[in-house]
């Protein structure tokens, strides 16, 4: 499967919460360099291609020996930055690894790879991971319905599912990580599909394909990778690896 498989990390330098985050480098080096490094632990480094909007990124990753390209800086999303760059690719299952994720594992992303070859319905494949109440009650923690097979049936914001009989949500809930592969085909068919409402209305992405009619497999892991969005994210990592 390695020779089929892409890994691309879109990389956009701009960062509201955390100014230059990519670029953060008080660990030795920039962090997207980071991410490429662990994400190549999956299926080699000649596997990885950063795909980047800012040429100090691509500078960024020159020390790892790792690919990087220059993409176009009008890019809406992460998805349309790697479909462009999947585009001149021959693999024919491209995962989308994101670059504020340095401790992304390398068997999450084999894994995400391996559901589209388990599963000749699915265009589209993600990770979950359990979650309790809290997740339930977090609108920033999107919840996964899933059905017989790994078939994601519904991604929500709102609570999922709910008891009715129990008057209130399930206490459990499978909550949707970040982590995408697409079959080359449907990733650059994906980029140009129009704005679904259902993905207007929840703000999410994965929507646009369920609406389309895609497939989406999703399979379940342990824990769920911490990423880095605030300082103290950072601050976190920075201390994780000094134990």
């Amino acid at each position: 499967m390695a020779q089929d498989v892409a890994v691309l990390i879109p990389a956009r330098r701009a960062s509201t919460r955390l100014p230059e985050k990519l670029l953060l480098a008080e660990h030795g080096e920039a962090l997207i360099a980071t991410a490429a490094r662990q994400a190549a632990k999956a299926f080699g480094p000649e596997a990885v291609v950063v795909c980047a909007d800012d040429q100090a990124l691509i500078d960024a990753v020159g020390p790892t020996g790792m690919a990087a390209r220059l993409t176009r800086l009008d890019h809406q999303s992460g998805t349309d930055r790697i479909a462009e760059v999947a585009a001149g690719l021959s693999a024919s299952i491209i995962v989308n690894v994101q670059g504020d994720e340095p401790e992304m594992e390398p068997e999450h992303i084999r894994l995400v790879a391996s559901l589209l070859l388990r599963h000749p319905w699915a265009g589209i494949a993600t990770l979950g991971v359990r979650g309790g109440r809290a997740e339930q009650g977090n609108p920033n923690n999107v919840k996964v319905v899933l059905g017989h097979g790994d078939r994601a049936l519904w991604f929500t914001r709102a609570p999922a599912v709910w008891d009715r009989d129990g008057g209130e949500p399930t206490t459990g809930c499978v909550r949707h990580l970040g982590i995408y592969a697409y079959r080359r085909e449907v990733l650059l068919g994906y980029a140009g599909l129009p704005a679904s409402r259902l993905e207007q209305t929840e703000k999410l992405e994965q929507l646009r394909a369920l609406e389309a009619g895609i497939g989406m497999a999703c399979g379940l892991v342990e824990h769920a990778v911490p990423g880095i969005d605030v300082r103290p994210d950072y601050d976190a990592f920075l201390s994780r690896l000094r134990k």
